[in-house]
């Protein structure tokens, strides 16, 4: 295939695929891979889920767009659902999860305008990431994602992940702080959680309340179900402010959302934000129809019991290695020591065990399978991975 059109905007792998069912993707060869990695998050039903599929063949026969100048039954129902699930008040749909914290961080501007300040900052976290629009990526760590793209650093002060004593001394030096943006889980960042676990985000929520502040957490990749509950953040007694999501909210089909309660209630009115395709009649079909298969919990219950499957299996055999895990539910970090070289690790994943993973954080193999992945596909995935790993040590 081809790519003399297409801007080298990805390192793409040297291979493609033409259909997946569930937990498997399959070549125009018909070869089958074992996909423990779904697009990054985002097919959490895994491929071609019936009802998912079903949905959206009905819908696309039905009305695929009007635009938001029309009310649309389809996205105020799964405007309902979602809140009811998020436990928050009301909801904007875009288009990603960039798009969704975009509009995160426009609110956080409008509030600190709102409050008086004249040049308003955001604390983030260090190996955050929250995007690639001009904000988001702005909010975000990672240098080469921000490098020469002119990004608005002086908006936003950068912390380390898990320190309540260092957001403590920011309140302290800066005054114009006005909310603070956090992932429960650092995915990018290498499978990152906070030593106290999700209790860190009811730290984090208590400094928000004390000065005033947002408390705005990223639930793009933790959301829909990966950990265990429908949002991460329900691990804890924590109750955000904005809440945002996306991949997984769609199951492949790109739509994202950014809640709100409390402070941040009532911050958009009519023509502060937007977006032609937002909540198109299709996409809030799609999301409604995600929502009503994990809404009984069987398979949130099925990610943490997989989950855990998952990671046993593998520090079993190799935590005599200095081989560690880390993550909640199906979002699963396998930590190897600094000392392996890990930059083969996809492709040999890939080739020589059909198997599909990401390396993030320089040394940790990150899963994210389907939540409703079957126990023999999951001992597949344990299998896989020690055949690859076992001869490292």
């Amino acid at each position: 295939m081809s790519a003399t059109y297409l801007m080298p905007t990805y390192n793409r792998q040297p291979i493609s695929f033409t259909r997946g069912l569930g937990s498997w993707l399959y070549t125009k060869e018909d070869t089958p891979y074992l996909d423990a990695l779904t697009g990054i998050a985002v097919c959490g039903l895994g491929h071609c889920h019936p009802q998912v599929t079903d949905a959206i063949q009905q819908q696309a026969a039905t009305l695929v767009h009007t635009s938001n100048l029309f009310g649309i039954d389809w996205q105020e129902r799964a405007g309902q659902a979602l809140c009811t699930a998020a436990q928050m008040d009301s909801v904007f749909f875009a288009n990603s999860g960039a798009e969704a914290n975009e509009a995160a961080l426009k609110m956080a501007r409008l509030y600190a305008h709102q409050c008086g300040f004249k040049r308003p900052k955001v604390i983030v976290m260090e190996q955050s990431f929250h995007g690639r629009t001009l904000l988001s990526v702005s909010a975000t760590a990672n240098p080469k994602a921000r490098e020469g793209f002119f990004t608005l650093d002086d908006d936003f002060i950068r912390v380390p992940f898990g320190d309540i004593d260092a957001i403590q001394q920011a309140a302290a030096e800066h005054e114009d702080i006005c909310a603070l943006l956090v992932e429960p889980i650092q995915g990018e960042g290498g499978l990152n959680t906070a030593d106290n676990g999700f209790a860190y985000l009811e730290a984090l929520q208590a400094e928000c309340d004390a000065h005033d502040w947002l408390f705005m957490l990223d639930e793009v990749q933790t959301g829909n179900g990966r950990t265990g509950k429908y949002f991460a953040y329900q691990h804890s007694s924590a109750r955000p402010d904005v809440l945002t999501t996306a991949k997984g909210l769609g199951n492949g089909f790109p739509v994202g959302a950014c809640m709100v309660r409390g402070r941040a209630n009532g911050l958009f009115g009519a023509g502060s934000h937007g977006s032609t395709y937002g909540g198109t009649p299709l996409a809030s079909r799609v999301v409604h129809s995600v929502y009503e298969v994990l809404s009984d919990g069987d398979i949130m219950k099925n990610a943490v019991s997989e989950g855990q499957f998952i990671r046993d299996g593998i520090t079993d055999k190799l935590q005599k290695h200095g081989v560690s895990s880390r993550g909640a539910g199906m979002m699963i970090g396998i930590a190897l020591p600094e000392s392996i070289d890990c930059s083969q690790l996809v492709d040999r994943a890939r080739d020589e065990h059909q198997l599909i993973i990401n390396v993030t954080g320089g040394h940790v193999i990150r899963l994210l399978p389907p939540l409703n992945m079957q126990r023999d596909e999951s001992e597949q995935v344990v299998e896989r991975l020690l055949s690859l790993l076992t001869p490292l040590f």
